[in-house]
């Protein structure tokens, strides 16, 4: 056990402090609360931490203290674990803070914002193909989160009719919901709130580390409310096949008479694949899908704190859902599981929406493919790595899941020639992420090297790239992540390649986990460069030149 957690720090700092001195008058000690930063301040004024202080401070030193706290944040651009949007233009910014103090819920007193709210449903109902002759229904929702409990719940509600009307038991064995093990959290958050037992269909390095339709369908039977198809697993990007699904789901219905809905978490999915995938069909275009949610604030390009739920129609959102509200000046309709809510993000969503059009969202996540595509390569041609997520790989060449060989795309970057297919439908489809691990090779010559030592040594430097095992069945396998986002220049994904290359390269020379250690050890270290795959020391000059024309097409 580390000795830190032994230690009780803040008793060790007060036991530290100098003996208090004498203020002198009252005024004089109004005047020091003005003041941000002198040693009057940071020590005479001893705030509480974990209780309000008796006698507040002024605004500025408020203000001064939060603001350096928060510096030993990440930098939110260099956050590449997170599918969170965190960047917006200046004018959405505006936008947003002169709405800070609007209530979404108060649909009366604040009709403009509503109008906007239902603008914003039809525009991602008509994205999503909702059915012409139904009038598709949906919620903005704090995060996909909700938006998953909300999609749930309508299927159990659904469900619990059909078996009541055929005068089944409702409560034994009780209702059940399938998905996929790499399935995020909410989706099993919702299992357990709501009393829905959780079936994980286990994922393998043959299933793309995605559920299987024809696996997951053995776990379907009368009390099945529906099946989580999730657009765009977090571990590597992937997304499962919904036509797949539904074919599967239509095999069964025929042997059994079981009618199983699906419902799409497009958390990621739901605002990439239809500017980038057109005919990939995995929404509303498939007769099963009775729902489908996605995060507002990640492709959507949204302020954080936004999720959508459209649903096919009126028809599949039970009314037992919907609650009337008469005290806020008129009738209003709620299906939330929350209540009050800020309107801002749904104003963020509708200006990029006007600001970027159809062809802004397409040039966007075509940038951010091209961008990981670059990363997947570099790193596969570093020899150190291989790539579990597929985006760079070409369809004609098959979703090889893990490749201890350097691909050809890899191989292009060493001797110089770009790959000129720059059309993402070309590629396995999938999110702009970048899942690797230590190869076969390197794991084997090097079995003192901690993967994690990667993430800790990056994040030294700057960047957030988490380390993490695969889900249940793969769990020996760690992967590190990175997540392409639009705020991700082309020279920062240059700079990102180089980075890890010679993070690795120093860890496999001796350094220690530290970066600090590291830069040490290098200094003394008389070591040469690791050779790699290619017989050779590591010619990173080489391919710094040519992910350099990568960036540049970004």
């Amino acid at each position: 056990m580390a000795l830190a957690q032994h230690v009780d720090a803040e008793k060790i700092i007060n036991e530290s402090r100098d003996h208090p001195v004498r203020k002198h008058t009252h005024d004089r000690k109004a005047t020091l609360y003005d003041i941000p930063y002198t040693s009057r301040y940071d020590v005479e004024i001893d705030l509480p931490r974990y209780s309000i202080p008796e006698t507040g401070v002024n605004a500025k030193v408020s203000y001064q203290l939060l603001h350096d706290e928060l510096l030993l944040d990440g930098n939110p651009n260099m956050n590449l674990a997170s599918f969170v949007n965190t960047w917006v233009p200046d004018e959405c910014n505006r936008l947003m803070y002169e709405n800070l103090n609007k209530n979404l819920v108060d649909q009366d007193e604040y009709p403009a914002a509503q109008a906007i709210h239902e603008r914003c449903i039809s525009m991602i109902s008509h994205l999503w193909h909702a059915p012409k002759d139904a009038t598709a229904l949906g919620t903005a929702t704090t995060g996909s989160s909700e938006a998953i409990m909300l999609g749930g719940m309508a299927l159990k509600k659904r469900w619990q009719e059909k078996m009541k009307a055929a005068g089944k038991d409702i409560h034994n064995p009780g209702p059940n919901i399938v998905m996929g093990a790499e399935a995020q959290v909410a989706l099993e958050k919702f299992a357990r709130y709501f009393e829905v037992e959780a079936r994980l269909v286990p994922v393998h390095e043959k299933s793309g580390y995605v559920m299987d339709p024809k696996e997951a369908v053995k776990y379907c039977d009368e009390n099945t409310i529906g099946i989580f198809v999730i657009m765009g697993s977090t571990y590597t990007g992937t997304f499962e096949s919904v036509q797949g699904m539904s074919d599967e789901l239509d095999k069964y219905q025929e042997e059994t008479g079981i009618d199983i809905p699906i419902h799409v978490d497009a958390a990621s999915g739901g605002f990439v694949a239809p500017f980038v995938y057109p005919q990939l069909a995995w929404d509303f275009r498939i007769p099963r899908v009775n729902s489908i949610n996605a995060s507002g604030h990640k492709y959507g390009l949204a302020s954080v704190g936004l999720g959508w739920i459209i649903w096919r129609s009126a028809d599949y959102l039970p009314k037992e859902l919907i609650f009337e509200l008469h005290y806020l000046g008129q009738t209003d309709y709620s299906f939330n599981l929350n209540f009050s809510r800020p309107a801002f993000p749904v104003l963020s969503q509708m200006f990029h929406f006007l600001n970027l059009g159809f062809s802004g969202y397409k040039r966007i996540n075509e940038n951010n493919l091209s961008k990981a595509r670059l990363i997947s390569r570099a790193l596969e041609a570093s020899g150190y790595f291989v790539c579990l997520s597929q985006i760079h790989r070409a369809k004609n060449q098959g979703a090889s899941n893990i490749s201890p060989v350097i691909t050809k795309a890899a191989s292009d970057i060493i001797h110089g020639h770009v790959p000129e297919i720059d059309d993402p439908t070309y590629y396995v489809e999938g999110l702009p992420v970048v899942s690797f691990r230590f190869s076969d090779e390197i794991k084997e010559k090097y079995p003192r090297v901690k993967q994690e030592w990667i993430q800790s040594q990056l994040r030294a430097i700057g960047w957030i790239v988490p380390n993490y095992p695969l889900p249940p069945a793969e769990e020996d396998t760690e992967i590190l992540r990175c997540v392409v986002r639009e705020s991700l220049s082309g020279d920062l994904a240059r700079k990102l390649i180089l980075d890890i290359i010679q993070v690795t390269e120093g860890l496999l020379n001796g350094a220690g986990p530290s970066y600090h250690m590291s830069v040490a050890n290098r200094r003394q270290s008389t070591t040469s460069p690791v050779d790699v795959k290619r017989g050779g020391t590591l010619d990173t000059q080489h391919i710094s030149e040519h992910t350099s024309t990568y960036a540049k097409t970004c």
